[in-house]
């Protein structure tokens, strides 16, 4: 008999690409939730249900419903700036609905795997083990570690996957993200300005969406870095966007994050070390190139 895996956040980027995994799989079976219609175009293979993981009654209605073996919570408010702006609303979606899902998993055990951020950290000295110690520099980054620490204290199987600009192609997606608006921007020939001075390894979300599965099947425990394999700056990201969509880079223009006035703070050199991922799950991410590949192939 086929186990359940509910998705929370299934209208995101991350959320579709575990939509397109799971809807088929022969071991799992597939409950999609997330607010408001569902926004995956195919709907055959998989139960969609709305939900609203800050309403601990409604996460509860469907864990009671459903029973599931598995909960891989994507939802969360992602907008770094927005947290700073909407603090009350950060801490209910990026905190308060992990605490809803532990007490949840106490009363009816189920495996969790949580998404969490290199924003947790404050980009003084990365690359980033697992076993380096946080400290965040937005409100963003504080309600992630936040919600780990929920986690770290809890008594229940959980994992928890951190990861780094998550980049893909997805149906009606509510943001753009790195290479998209990168490629987009270009295509228009209108200047950009990017900034040169935040370092990252940004993460295919097929990679991701893979390793979520990977630490189910392995009911893996505690921490885990998950990102692509590449190290670069944002300037150099966006020039390798630039070559291999064979578009114009002379109109980038290179500015530091001093210039664009943003609310939160950003980390200035994250990136991750790998190594616990590759031998513990058996992740095996993509080349930025590669992963711009998987994209290319999804935009035709």
């Amino acid at each position: 008999m086929s186990k359940k895996i509910l998705v929370t956040g299934s209208n995101g980027l991350l959320g579709q690409k575990l939509t397109d995994m799971l809807r088929y799989h022969s071991d799992y079976e597939l409950i999609a939730s997330s607010k408001g219609e569902n926004r995956y175009p195919e709907t055959e293979g998989y139960t969609y249900e709305q939900l609203d993981v800050t309403d601990y009654t409604d996460i509860e209605r469907l864990i009671v419903k459903y029973q599931p073996y598995a909960v891989i919570h994507t939802a969360a408010m992602t907008n770094v700036d927005q947290c700073e702006s909407e603090k009350e609303a950060c801490q209910k979606l990026n905190v308060d609905s992990v605490a809803h899902l532990i007490k949840l998993a106490n009363q009816h055990p189920f495996y969790l795997v949580h998404l969490s951020t290199d924003f947790i950290f404050d980009g003084t000295t990365g690359p980033y083990k697992e076993t380096d110690a946080p400290n965040p520099l937005s409100l963003y980054g504080h309600s992630k570690n936040d919600a780990e620490l929920l986690l770290l204290a809890s008594n229940i199987n959980y994992s928890i996957l951190r990861t780094i600009i998550v980049y893909g192609v997805a149906a009606a997606m509510s943001r753009s993200n790195i290479v998209l608006w990168a490629k987009g921007a270009l295509e228009k020939g209108s200047p950009i300005k990017v900034v040169n001075d935040q370092y990252r390894m940004p993460t295919l979300a097929e990679d991701l969406a893979k390793a979520c599965i990977l630490a189910i099947e392995k009911r893996a425990q505690g921490i885990f870095h998950i990102s692509g394999k590449d190290y670069m700056s944002v300037i150099e990201m966006v020039r390798r966007i630039a070559k291999f969509f064979k578009l114009d880079d002379s109109i980038i223009e290179e500015t530091d994050s001093s210039t664009l006035n943003q609310a939160a703070a950003r980390p200035p050199k994250t990136g991750f070390v790998l190594d616990k991922a590759i031998h513990e799950l058996g992740y095996a991410p993509h080349s930025f190139e590669e992963g711009l590949a998987v994209v290319q192939k999804q935009l035709i």
